[in-house]
């Protein structure tokens, strides 16, 4: 069934560019097709919980204004920040921010939909992507999480169900310590030279500690200089947010990725068959930093509908 439908769309696409619609439907009762009032962009955001870093909590370079003390005002400042084409950062290891279409994105062949960073040559920052279709109809991200498959997905240095529990730090201007699943034990440095806020733990928090778990893919970072004055972040082949892969890295108008639902997976890695998403879930895919250049973290400017837009 699913092949019949991609070879619809297929004869359909012949006749239409990418600003027409396509009317074929989906049989499955949840399915919102997109419509002439829909936008490319995933304005909906409807969590974001970041991992300690240098630009949680910061005033000038990441837009914070002080006042995101709960969940909801931090997913007010995120959505701002999106509208206005400004990166989120996700903070270190498991940092996450999911979003939702004004439509579901349909998977028709190809790539369907791209996540804007800010990747370049040298400066790689991995998200894992996830997707997930809203399987209940209620219009909330509460089903299942598919990982999208990426180059190092089944390899031995990567590991899934990794978890880091962040601890909220008892000075300002402290690092933040942190242990993690493997029964290693680091932290986030504080880099007040670049950003001197207070306390790099997000505001909006209310416990000492908390854990956010994921897959970790090997760090590639590295000194280049042999003396610390110049760190390198090298791309991941393909697969992965923020990253500037050969690929699926595409820049035009910003620094994009490009993701196929055809890589959905399940727990076990096997293909999940989805014939379209209506949420997207990015998240930091690697827990190290870069010297004085502090922790590598996942930046997010967007998540659009790739057939809208290219």
């Amino acid at each position: 069934m699913k092949y019949l439908r991609l070879l619809s769309l297929l004869l359909l696409a012949v006749a239409c560019n990418k600003n027409e619609l396509i009317t074929e439907q989906i049989e499955d009762e949840h399915y919102r097709p997109r419509t002439e009032s829909s936008v490319a962009e995933a304005q909906k955001v409807w969590e974001y919980t970041p991992a300690p870093g240098q630009f949680i909590n910061e005033l000038k370079t990441s837009g914070f204004t002080g006042e995101e003390l709960t969940a909801e005002a931090a997913v007010a400042y995120a959505e701002r920040r999106m509208s206005e084409g400004r990166f989120v950062s996700l903070g270190g290891f498991g940092g996450y921010i999911v979003v939702g279409f004004d439509h579901s994105v349909d998977n028709a062949g190809g790539y369907d939909f791209a996540v804007e960073g800010n990747s370049f040559d040298g400066s790689s920052e991995p998200g894992i992507v996830w997707v997930m279709q809203d399987e209940n109809g209620d219009g909330k991200p509460n089903d299942t999480w598919y990982e999208l498959r990426g180059s190092e997905s089944g390899k031995p240095t990567t590991i899934q169900n990794y978890a880091v529990t962040y601890y909220r730090p008892a000075e300002p201007q402290s690092p933040v310590k942190w242990s993690d699943s493997e029964g290693v034990e680091g932290e986030i440095d504080y880099v007040g030279a670049h950003h001197s806020q207070d306390y790099y733990y997000p505001a909006w928090i209310a416990t000492d500690s908390y854990t956010l778990s994921g897959t970790r893919l090997e760090a590639r970072n590295y000194d280049k200089s042999g003396n610390g004055t110049m760190w390198v972040q090298p791309a991941y082949d393909w697969g992965y947010a923020d990253n500037q892969s050969s690929v699926d890295f595409i820049s035009r108008n910003g620094a994009f990725n490009l993701f196929d639902i055809d890589n959905a997976m399940d727990t076990w890695g096997n293909a999940a068959e989805i014939e379209y998403i209506d949420f997207v879930k990015v998240q930091c895919g690697v827990n190290a930093k870069s010297g004085h250049l502090g922790e590598l973290s996942t930046e997010v400017f967007s998540v659009v509908d790739y057939k809208m837009v290219f």
